[in-house]
């Protein structure tokens, strides 16, 4: 077992919960880790590994077209770099109509063939899934929680007690590389709700994602508008975006889009679930007007 070196008030927090992950996840052995490669799974993996071994914590990486081909080669990377065991399954979302309309359930529909794809391996092995879910995504619209909850998932860095802070601490203080790596929720999530989800969008928009972190830009969203793309990055990068004009409208136009904006506002992750808060705001609104009206 690794050993865990704090220096302060903070660092001895978060080794506190480190060790009632490692608790937590011995109790629940054998382990199947959902693993993306992003930092909650990350460290979530690295610990069931370093805390029960390969042969009872199983690493396994959902692949479909939301997965940025980035992103699933990282994780393989990091898995043969920490040894973890490590597989691949296909989930079939795009198989549901459901999820295709994207409506404001479609992380429900996700996670629902997330969970058909690890349950069989899961039984197999007579093993717990597990999700890399954290404190801090319990306070947003996450349908995927609950239904991944529903099916018998359970979450360690909750129970752990593991904010998004927390997280990104615990996995600096490991040592691992990815402790400030940017988010990357999948690719369907750059797409307004009610825009249908299709592999061939969201190629479009890995790829327009991935030539803009050629270009320097890792932390970003690029935002689908049909053939309009909306560029999100952090509000202190905006400058230089501008500055790379030519190249960052050559870049996202090669990608398949016709027209580039650029979001003043800046990244905000998870902005598009706003729409959500509005839609409810205006049939409420709608309802108070129809009872006014008498």
């Amino acid at each position: 077992m690794t050993e865990i070196r704090t220096a302060g008030t903070a660092d001895t927090a978060v080794a506190g919960r480190l060790a009632s992950l490692r608790a937590l996840l011995t109790e629940a052995a054998p382990v199947v880790v959902a693993f993306s490669g992003g930092v909650d799974s990350s460290l979530l993996a690295w610990v069931a590994n370093d805390e029960l071994g390969s042969q009872q914590a199983h690493a396994v990486t959902a692949v479909s077209p939301s997965l940025a081909e980035v992103e699933r080669q990282e994780a393989r990377r990091l898995a043969e770099s920490w040894g973890l065991r490590h597989s691949e399954v296909e989930t079939l979302e795009m198989e549901r109509a459901a999820y295709r309309l994207n409506d404001a359930l479609r992380c429900a529909h996700c996670k629902d063939a997330l969970m058909d794809a690890l349950e069989p391996l899961a039984t197999a092995e007579g093993a717990t899934v597990t999700l890399g879910v954290n404190l801090d995504d319990l306070g947003d619209h996450r349908p995927g929680v609950d239904a991944s909850a529903s099916r018998g998932a359970r979450f360690p860095l909750v129970e752990a007690g593991f904010t998004k802070e927390d997280v990104r601490a615990a996995a600096q203080l490991l040592a691992l590389e990815v402790w400030d790596k940017p988010a990357a929720p999948c690719l369907a999530s750059r797409l307004p709700y009610g825009t249908p989800v299709s592999a061939p969008v969201l190629r479009t928009v890995g790829k327009a994602e991935a030539a803009l972190a050629s270009l320097g830009f890792e932390e970003l969203r690029v935002r689908h508008y049909d053939d309009l793309a909306r560029i999100e990055v952090p509000p202190d990068r905006l400058g230089d975006v501008v500055a790379a004009r030519a190249a960052v409208v050559a870049a996202v136009r090669a990608a398949g889009y016709s027209y580039v904006t650029l979001d003043l506002e800046g990244l905000r992750s998870g902005n598009l679930n706003a729409a959500l808060g509005e839609a409810a705001g205006a049939v409420t609104a709608a309802g108070n007007a129809a009872d006014n009206s008498g």
